[in-house]
């Protein structure tokens, strides 16, 4: 199976149907050594998304952001107010009482990313579900894994 191929197909299954398109033509991705498995995707230089071993993907906002012009993809997102930006900004977890709009498809254990105006500040993996983000005030909603201050590199749309 072309590795391409296969990285869009695991895109689609992750973030819904023609997410994929929204993926860049030029991707260079390395392997494993030791499996020959897909290990990372890199665009302009720039990281896109490693492959866990679970079939997941771990995205990076950069490539988060990338993916945001599909309406489908922002089914995956939630939406923090001002308050809790700064903070979430430098890697710290989202509280389900910052959340001011959330995706339906969040689940438990998925990769999150973290939008402020329309832009992504960070990605990380929920500790909750949608429906559980809505009804509860208090507690974690996800934890952020990857933020714009903890990256060098600047996001641009």
């Amino acid at each position: 199976m072309d590795h391409v191929n296969k990285l869009k197909q695991t895109i689609d299954a992750l973030f819904g149907k023609g997410v994929s398109k929204y993926l860049p033509k030029k991707i260079e991705i390395t392997y494993s050594r030791k499996n020959g498995r897909i290990k990372a995707a890199h665009y302009n230089e720039k990281l896109l998304c490693t492959l866990r071993i679970d079939g997941g993907l771990a995205i990076t906002p950069y490539f988060a952001q990338l993916l945001l012009e599909s309406k489908k993809f922002k089914e995956n997102c939630l939406e923090i107010n001002a308050d809790a930006a700064p903070f979430v900004e430098e890697g710290r977890s989202v509280f389900c009482k910052h959340v001011v709009w959330i995706g339906k498809n969040i689940r438990i254990s998925s990769d999150t990313p973290i939008l402020f105006k329309d832009k992504v500040i960070a990605v990380g993996r929920a500790v909750l579900s949608s429906e559980m983000i809505n009804d509860f005030e208090r507690g974690v909603a996800v934890k952020v894994r990857d933020s714009l201050k903890s990256r060098k590199e600047e996001i641009s749309s």
